[in-house]
């Protein structure tokens, strides 16, 4: 049978979680049954939602405290029949937690797709394996900067800023993701300009890094916008996909002619996700549903920053975004936030080598500048790679050294 399984975690006062599955069944499919006609049941019966399995737990003092009301805690899982639902992340979203996400007591867990749906979905364009090609750089996480401080500021301070990343040896340099379309630097322009100014830093020095401008704009726009930023040789596309809707990044992702990878930005999902008892969990949110819709790179909150994740949380996330999976490439995970060079032993151990780190204040805050900055995540990595601690690495490394000294540094403890 095609269908969406769909995973709640529900806290409810009753002691009957198997007539609340029912009602949730019944619900968000047709409705009613037992006082159907048999002709009736036979005609609906295959878009009844079915109930699965459902697990009851005892009473959640947390949530009770919460709630204002004794909750015993539940996991529920219901089938919802392809047959009633269009092949698109809108009608299935609204299909399996549409008016279920107004209850404030429930949250969507998990999605889990038959193949034949599954097939309907673009994942990346390129994954990890095509941006690493774009790159050249294999067998080490990529360490990505942020653009900061550049509303208000003229293309050449842009610019300048742009070579001073590149110069550090960072891989890719993002925009900053509330840098929108504007009359001091515009998008074809950053895109024209900045394009010039990695390739002369690859001229002089052989080093490559790719930069991501932001796309934005109304959207019924973005098509178009993407297929001329692709026109003008874009490396890559920052999108803040959930200011929009993860179709659009779907829509984005399966055009031919936006033959770039796509930068996933995590604005506005805070919305979504920050409840431990309703809303849709990170690990779906931010990791399984961007990668299916096509995302090729996709930034969520580290568990280090002042924004931080719960390490458990973070680590779900990019396991959803890796996995092993035939049908999918898998999409580079981009923890951020308060990350600095001190990070990095924790960043390679958790996350592994196939992760972007990605840092703006840890950068650009270096006494040495946004190059400095740059070099002293590349000594960092090279000092986890070759199994040395960053106090040892940073006596070949001024830059290393003056990072740890600045931020401090946490080694990983075997």
């Amino acid at each position: 049978m095609s269908e969406v399984i769909a995973t709640y975690l529900v806290h409810d006062s009753s002691d009957n979680l198997e007539k609340k599955a029912e009602g949730i069944a019944l619900g968000l499919t047709v409705g009613s049954w037992t006082n159907l006609p048999k002709l009736e049941q036979d005609q609906l019966k295959k878009h009844k939602g079915r109930v699965i399995s459902v697990e009851q737990y005892e009473v959640d003092p947390r949530a009770s405290d919460y709630f204002g009301k004794q909750v015993k805690k539940g996991i529920i899982k219901i089938g919802y029949p392809s047959a009633n639902f269009s092949a698109d992340l809108p009608a299935i979203l609204t299909t399996t937690f549409g008016k279920l996400s107004l209850d404030g007591e429930v949250k969507l867990l998990d999605l889990e797709f038959s193949s034949e749906i599954k097939s309907t979905f673009p994942g990346p364009k390129f994954g990890i394996e095509g941006i690493r090609e774009k790159l050249g750089v294999y067998n080490r996480p990529l360490v990505m900067s942020i653009f900061k401080g550049v509303i208000g500021r003229y293309i050449e301070y842009l610019k300048d800023q742009l070579r001073e990343q590149a110069l550090g040896g960072v891989n890719i340099i993002k925009d900053d993701e509330i840098l929108f379309e504007n009359t001091l630097t515009p998008f074809e322009t950053r895109i024209i300009e900045g394009k010039q100014v990695l390739e002369d830093v690859y001229k002089e020095t052989g080093h490559r890094a790719l930069y991501a401008v932001n796309l934005s704009g109304r959207t019924f726009d973005l098509k178009e916008k993407a297929r001329k930023a692709v026109e003008l040789g874009a490396d890559l596309l920052l999108f803040n996909v959930f200011a929009y809707g993860i179709d659009v990044l779907q829509s984005l992702a399966e055009d031919p002619q936006i033959s770039i990878p796509i930068m996933a930005h995590p604005a506005v999902s805070g919305t979504l996700t920050p409840s431990e008892f309703y809303g849709f969990s990170n690990q779906l949110l931010l990791g399984k549903l961007l990668r299916y819709a096509g995302a090729d790179l996709v930034l969520f909150p580290s568990p280090y920053g002042s924004v931080a994740l719960e390490r458990e949380q973070t680590l779900a996330i990019a396991d959803e975004l890796i996995k092993n999976d035939e049908s999918l490439k898998p999409s580079f995970p981009v923890p951020s936030a308060g990350i600095h060079p001190g990070l990095v032993p924790l960043l390679i151990n958790d996350f592994g080598k196939d992760s972007v780190i990605n840092a703006g204040g840890g950068v650009h805050g270096h006494p040495d500048g946004a190059i400095g900055g740059g070099k002293a995540f590349q000594a960092a990595v090279d000092a986890v790679l070759s199994g040395k601690t960053l106090v040892e690495y940073a006596e070949n490394s001024p830059e290393l050294k003056k990072a740890i000294e600045l931020w401090g540094y946490k080694e990983v403890q075997l």
